[in-house]
């Protein structure tokens, strides 16, 4: 029995159905393991996406191409959790900041970390875009310095931001429908598959949208 609103978003429900944060690794059962000599269309459709999305992170980068399998991956991690925060009875763990903290902390301190020990010149260069009037450049760099800073707190909070909203409007619709009219509950119906249809939509687009920056960052260490 939710408490609050925001009780959708607590891991600790009294729901015995819940799976709590381990529907987070409930991925690993979603991907198709190889153990027929011929692949089914589940296989083939996932091996047409990665394909897909590696060559198009592939061409934002100008080397270290082994990342865009990193990409790939989280890409593929983020949108299964995203989906499967839509069904009943599983806990949404992308609406919490930190899971997707956890995932983009690490990546840019590695990418910072390697940048800054092994391509310093290049590092400095990046704090002062070109064609910048020389009065300006100190404050170009404290502006840069500031925008590479927040770079993991803003992708973090952009996807729990999205994911938060979403399930928020369908759970304030979802309850008020115990003393709704059947022409009210039918109305409440119709906008409730609306909203899951553009949730859907949102969850594949913040996978792909976290997926791309990330990819974008790490292309200017490169």
């Amino acid at each position: 029995m939710m408490t609050n609103l925001f009780s959708t978003f607590d891991p600790a429900t009294s729901n015995i159905y819940s799976l709590n944060w381990m529907s987070t690794m409930i991925i690993l059962l979603m991907f198709p393991y190889t153990f027929w000599i011929m692949n089914s269309r589940y296989q083939m459709m996932i091996m047409m996406l990665t394909n897909k999305l590696h060559n198009e992170f592939k061409s934002l980068l100008k080397s270290s191409k082994g990342l865009t399998l990193i990409t790939n991956a989280m890409f593929m991690f983020i949108l299964i959790n995203n989906l499967m925060g839509l069904l009943p009875y599983i806990f949404t763990s992308s609406s919490h900041l930190i899971y997707s903290m956890t995932m983009s902390l690490p990546l840019w301190l590695t990418i910072m970390m390697f940048g800054w020990t092994e391509k310093t010149q290049d590092m400095f260069t990046h704090l002062i875009p070109a064609g910048t009037p020389a009065i300006l450049m100190p404050f170009m760099v404290c502006i840069e310095t500031i925008s590479n800073l927040i770079r993991p707190g803003s992708l973090a909070v952009r996807l729990t931001a999205n994911m938060i909203a979403g399930h928020l409007l369908m759970s304030l619709l979802g309850n008020n429908t115990s003393n709704a009219t059947t022409l009210l509950i039918l109305l409440i119906m119709i906008i409730q598959i609306m909203l899951m249809m553009f949730e859907t939509a949102v969850a594949i687009i913040q996978a792909y949208v976290f997926s791309v920056l990330t990819t974008l960052y790490s292309s200017e260490v490169n």
